[in-house]
């Protein structure tokens, strides 16, 4: 049996949130709907945090939240959490360290981002009917957030993840580059550049080149300690598989190498 928990937070819109539902329903795994407005609520008077101050606190703690409730309920049924994390998320960091970094099995460890929306797309139009196609078409053309911070004022996504830590279809033509064929920084940029003429500036991309070998470095510590998955392409972050580096690592020989790139 697959269970499907919607977690309504205080960033959820309104799109995301009825695609979810329509999704479970039109897949046939059984619904469960447990908002984590009011747990964190109590978690911000408990911390004595100001919940108006939407800050780290603000967003880690929703995360955590709807990992406990997830990994409670695991218990509950006797199952196990399927993470939802991918490969670029791993090598970004950008996943709430003991919140959505854990689970009970990381399905998507090696699958980078820009393939999931590849395979979501493929699944929606060639093994869904029309009713699902429609909306698994609509959640890969919704923008990519973990909805941490409250929707605009007309109701939509204000917090998106590729303005905050770039495009994924850099991060992972790095990530493929520097980790599969450990290609200095200089190389990949050179080859970067020659491959996204006309859809990305040099300024551009070796700003998020940048941001890309600081995040990686700097979030090794998460992938110290993250749950098993499967290798299913050519690079793994695993500690268990292929990827061995210490957690206080330094940066500053990869950055600045970039310095006169």
């Amino acid at each position: 049996t697959i269970y499907g928990i919607a977690m309504p937070g205080f960033g959820t819109t309104g799109r995301t949130y009825n695609n979810s539902i329509k999704m479970m329903q039109e897949l046939g795994i059984t619904l469960k709907e447990i908002s984590i407005k009011d747990a964190c609520m109590q978690h911000f008077k408990d911390i004595d945090h100001d919940p108006n101050v939407t800050n780290i606190t603000y967003e880690n703690a929703q995360a955590r939240q709807r990992t406990y409730i997830l990994m409670d309920y695991a218990n509950k049924e006797n199952g196990l959490v399927v993470g939802t994390g991918d490969l670029s998320e791993l090598a970004l960091g950008w996943a709430t360290y003991n919140g959505d970094h854990m689970s009970m099995y990381g399905v998507n460890a090696s699958i980078p981002k820009t393939l999931v929306r590849y395979l979501v797309k493929y699944a929606a139009e060639y093994e869904m009917d029309e009713v699902a196609r429609q909306t698994l078409l609509d959640v890969v053309d919704t923008p990519i957030s973990p909805e941490l911070l409250p929707a605009d004022k007309d109701g939509n996504i204000a917090q998106k993840t590729e303005d905050n830590v770039g495009p994924y279809i850099l991060h992972d033509f790095f990530i493929y580059y520097a980790l599969r064929f450990g290609y200095t920084p200089s190389k990949i940029f050179y080859l970067a550049a020659q491959a996204m003429e006309g859809q990305f500036d040099k300024p551009t991309i070796l700003k998020w080149l940048r941001t890309f070998y600081r995040r990686f470095f700097y979030q090794q510590f998460k992938r110290s300690c993250m749950p098993d998955g499967p290798k299913i392409g050519s690079i793994c972050l695993s500690p268990r598989g292929d990827w061995r580096m210490p957690s206080d690592a330094s940066v500053a020989l990869w950055l600045n190498s970039l310095e006169n790139a």
